[in-house]
């Protein structure tokens, strides 16, 4: 049906004021004011209404009643499209906002490349002419030229000279933000755009680490200093800051002098603190700043029983300059410029202190998300989960992410203190009997434990492991590393008369893990959830019982192209229905990257591998993921493990003993999965990774339909399924269970398929320490063997058994022999169970 658009009707209080609207026969209808508003009330309601509304409405609306049914079908579509036009109208022009604020922000940055190579150049001009002029001296004026001098740190103890060394601050920091004082060169992987977070930029060649960042923010300029200034609420590896002096600076400017205490990332370093001062003013051209700066002397600094836990970092001058835009919200330019003494850590951990990426990453562009992230929450736009505020879930966040770094701290003056080890220095005790779970705004929700709260915790190097691959795979996989009678345990604290020690109540995990979203980030690189696992007891008398464990969990820097990153999972147990003020026991991994050292293992960090070892067969050709040379590529990362439990205090042993050996049984796990994660693919104890993506997979499955086929006069797979790569994905999403098993005194599984591993209730990482016998009892052996001479057998329907203890039952079992390229060599036997079930 066609139909034009009437221009948008005009509402007066004149009673005589007319609308017209074209009726889908080219006339045109005028409607009164009176009619409009009748049919805006009814359009605010339901904006498409049916056949038999708008029949219910002429008869309802007496002033209708000239009006044909056709005629108000039109009127609403025309609204219908006005609204359309209006939306699109508003977001086109929101979009123009943008860009034209990140015009002005490119346009800024290429000016000052522009002045930055003319110094380069006017730089070089001056060192030719003294290189011709003289030699001698030439050393002397290269250095001069090239060294950034250091500021020598003012003594804060002469107020009069505060306000001097507040506007050298501010100098500087303008010159870093706007100018040409450090030498910055694009953050790798973080390309400007309309769709971007911002600009961001790192040093080169400059004293200490820097990184800086550019974006439009739709707050107002003091609405942003306000939440930047709070750097606890959005640096998560801020401890505590305290302001010990506020006064005004005499030109409408306030300067402040700050102590602040910065978590360490890893069980083998110190913490950082910083004694500094801040300056907050307003320019004349409208803009404001924030700007911070180290201040020599001792000043603040921490609790005599904390001191050395604690190395007194440099700041230098740092902050932001947040200007008003046009239409509304902000320009803001951050700045992080610090010197965080890499010579007070280990060696290997050096890389990590002296990044510059690794800054940009955890301070710069983290203060940059976050108040975009406020601005997205206040737009209205952000859908809650499970019915919970913005706010609250930042909050769960941030507490977790305290908990997990008070764990790895473990600060003398929180009341943890070192237990004696049992001779091997791998996994770190330390114990805390002051420290109780205290809700912070319900006191009946706090727990209050007669013993107190154990840590244990390890900090590990790994070779060729992308930080992101490890972390989505703990997530995903929780059951190739977790205990569940240990999340049992920890579970059971926080349900009041149900303590006991692991041990005491046989459980089992049922292999299911339900992951329910609770909210995200924008640019998804933190999520929050809640995790079910499905769990039932042994014991005849709870049988039926549903154990059911939830976790409340936050997962980050699962990106592969965020170069620096660090990546997180942290997970602490809750009851199913938790308050806003639960408390949490925070337990989990962190893995810090370090930086590569060579162009190999960069390109190795950012290429985009996946996770599941599986996903290969869902998208088309199988890549040989192991093409990498494993002896070339220098990805380096720390990992650090940190798990709480709660204890009595008369089993304070027993639950530090299996702290210890839980944590040891967690590392075994997380080294295998990075084997098999790894670029490499190479387990130097196990050899050659069979994994389902890999060529040797390829070819094994062609061996098995060939060898199939040969046996039992009959195609495993139809004929236009067993050519080229798709042999592969057909076989893996058989729906019968299909399993090959090695040749040996002892045959070991070696591959699966997805039903196969769904039957066994395993993974292909754990794959290889399942045993036949495992799953067959004797009579069951015997009656496999028995017609094996001829190459294959036959079994009749009865029942095996899963890694979990389940019994499985099967119409027909199928086992043969399969043949390599050769047809007179065997490689492994494979079996096919037709439908199967679980009883």
């Amino acid at each position: 049906m066609a139909m034009a658009v009437a221009p948008q009707h005009r509402e007066s209080s004149s009673s005589g004021s007319l609308n017209k609207h074209l009726t889908d026969n080219g006339k045109y209808v005028r409607y009164t004011s009176e009619q409009v508003e009748a049919l805006e009330r009814v359009y605010a309601e339901c904006p498409k209404p049916s056949s038999l509304r708008r029949q219910q409405l002429i008869r309802e609306c007496p002033i209708l009643a000239n009006i044909e049914p056709k005629q108000i079908k039109v009127w609403f579509q025309n609204r219908r499209c006005r609204e359309k036009q209006r939306k699109e109208s508003s977001r086109l022009q929101t979009v123009n906002r943008k860009l034209t604020a990140m015009n002005k922000l490119l346009m800024e940055e290429n000016d000052r490349l522009q002045k930055q190579v003319s110094q380069l150049v006017c730089e070089n001009g001056f060192m030719q002419q003294q290189l011709q002029t003289a030699p001698a001296a030439a050393d002397a004026s290269c250095d001069s030229a090239v060294t950034t001098p250091q500021h020598s740190l003012r003594d804060a103890n002469n107020p009069a000279g505060l306000l001097s060394l507040a506007e050298e601050t501010l100098a500087e920091f303008l010159s870093k933000a706007t100018g040409t004082a450090v030498d910055w060169v694009q953050m790798p992987g973080m390309k400007p755009g309309p769709d971007s977070v911002g600009i961001f930029a790192i040093s080169q060649r400059c004293s200490g680490v820097a990184a800086r960042a550019c974006g439009l923010v739709s707050l107002e300029p003091t609405k942003l200093a306000e939440i930047l200034k709070d750097r606890q609420s959005w640096f998560r590896d801020c401890r505590n800051l305290e302001v010990f002096t506020v006064f005004p600076a005499g030109n409408g400017g306030t300067i402040e002098l700050l102590y602040s205490q910065i978590y360490a990332p890893t069980t083998l370093a110190p913490a950082r603190d910083f004694w500094t001062l801040r300056y907050t003013i307003s320019l004349e051209n409208g803009s404001l700043v924030v700007c911070e700066r180290s201040l020599s002397g001792s000043g603040a600094g921490p609790n005599a029983a904390a001191a050395a836990q604690f190395v007194r970092a440099e700041m230098l001058p740092s902050g932001y300059l947040i200007r008003p835009c046009e239409g509304g919200g902000s320009i803001i330019h951050i700045v992080d410029h610090l010197n965080l003494q890499a010579w007070s850590v280990p060696e290997v951990l050096r890389p990590l202190y002296e990044s510059s990426k690794a800054v940009a990453q955890k301070v710069t562009i983290m203060a940059l998300r976050h108040v975009r992230q406020i601005a997205h929450e206040t737009s209205g736009e952000v859908v809650y989960g499970l019915g919970r505020q913005p706010a609250v879930l930042r909050t769960f966040s941030q507490r977790l992410s305290r908990g997990f770094n008070d764990a790895i701290n473990g600060f003398n003056d929180d009341g943890w203190s070192l237990m004696n080890s049992d001779g091997a220095e791998d996994v770190i005790i330390a114990v805390n009997t002051t420290k109780n779970l205290i809700s912070a705004n319900n006191p009946a929700h706090s727990l209050s434990f007669l013993g107190g709260i154990l840590c244990a915790k390890a900090s590990m190097l790994l070779q060729n492991v992308p930080p992101a691959v490890l972390v989505r795979f703990l997530r995903e996989h929780r059951s190739e590393w977790a205990d569940f009678s240990v999340d049992a345990y920890s579970a059971a604290s926080l349900k009041a008369g149900s303590y006991a020690y692991p041990g005491m109540r046989s459980m089992r995990f049922t292999g299911s893990q339900i992951i329910m979203p609770l909210g995200h980030t924008i640019e998804q690189e933190e999520l929050l959830e809640v995790i079910r696992l499905e769990g039932h007891s042994f014991a005849q008398e709870d049988a039926f019982v549903s154990r059911d464990i939830h976790l409340l969990q936050i997962c980050s820097g699962i990106d592969e192209n965020a170069v620096g990153a660090c990546s997180e999972l942290v997970f602490a147990p809750i009851d199913e229905m938790f308050p806003d003020d639960a408390p949490l026991l925070p337990s989990g991994f962190r893995v810090i990257p370090l930086e590569s050292k060579t162009k190999d293992a960069q390109e190795a960090l950012t290429t985009n591998r996946t996770l599941d070892l599986t996903s290969s067969l869902e998208v088309g050709p199988v890549t040989n993921h192991a093409s990498v040379d494993g002896s070339s590529c220098h990805l380096r990362s720390v990992l650090t493990i940190a798990f709480q439990f709660p204890f009595e205090s008369n089993l304070q042993d027993n639950v530090a003993t299996m702290a210890r050996q839980y944590v040891r049984s967690v590392i075994s796990s997380v080294q295998r999965v990075a084997t098999a994660i790894s670029p490499s693919g190479l387990n130097p104890a196990l050899g050659p990774k069979l994994s389902a993506g890999s060529p040797e997979a390829l070819t094994l499955a062609h061996w098995i339909c060939q060898s199939y086929c040969y046996h039992l006069g009959a195609e495993l797979l139809r004929s236009d399924s067993v050519g080229g790569d798709s042999v592969l994905k057909h076989l893996w999403h058989h729906p019968d269970a299909i399993l090959c098993c090695s040749l040996e005194a002892l045959p070991v599984f070696i591959f699966a398929n997805q039903a196969g591993l769904d039957m066994l209730e395993t993974t292909l990482v754990a794959l290889q320490d399942i045993t036949l016998d495992k799953i067959f009892d004797e009579s069951g052996r015997k009656a496999l063997f028995t017609d094996f001479a001829k190459g294959f057998a036959c079994l009749p329907a009865g029942i095996c058994m899963s890694t979990m203890g389940r019994n499985v039952s099967y119409e027909q079992a199928i086992s043969w022999k399969v043949l390599a390229a050769e047809e007179n060599t065997v490689h492994c036997i494979a079996f096919s169970f037709v439908n199967w079930s679980f009883l």
